[in-house]
């Protein structure tokens, strides 16, 4: 398998990306389509309006949003993880969200989450 990367979509695409996929469900203020060289929107794999609501890029809350979105993602996506791991078999991945919080967003679980399955 690939590596797969974590990375926003502010910073600009390079040929190391690989295989780019962005995985919010609402498009990205101030990025155009053809400046954001995306291969896939994967709208539906990101965390549910309640979920993203809930969280609200709280820091203390990070831990219990990362169990919750696994639980969402291994219950609700699971032919999705599956097409990424495949997608991984070629390219490398590069996971592109919107969020300011490097540290602590649903991109890093999502790795951590198709890593491990």
């Amino acid at each position: 398998m690939k590596r797969i990367i974590v990375k926003r979509i502010y910073e600009p695409p390079n040929q190391q990306d690989g295989y780019r996929v962005l995985i919010d469900k609402i498009w990205p203020r101030g990025i155009s389509k053809e400046d954001a060289e995306l291969d896939e929107w994967l709208k539906e794999i990101a965390p549910s309006p309640d979920l993203r609501k809930w969280f609200d890029h709280r820091d203390d809350r990070f831990e219990e949003f990362s169990k919750k979105y696994q639980k969402e993602l291994s219950e609700n996506h699971e032919e999705v993880i599956i097409e990424l791991n495949k997608k991984r078999e070629k390219h490398q991945i590069c996971l592109l969200y919107g969020a300011k919080n490097t540290q602590s967003n649903h991109a890093k679980v999502l790795k951590e989450y198709l890593e491990n399955n």
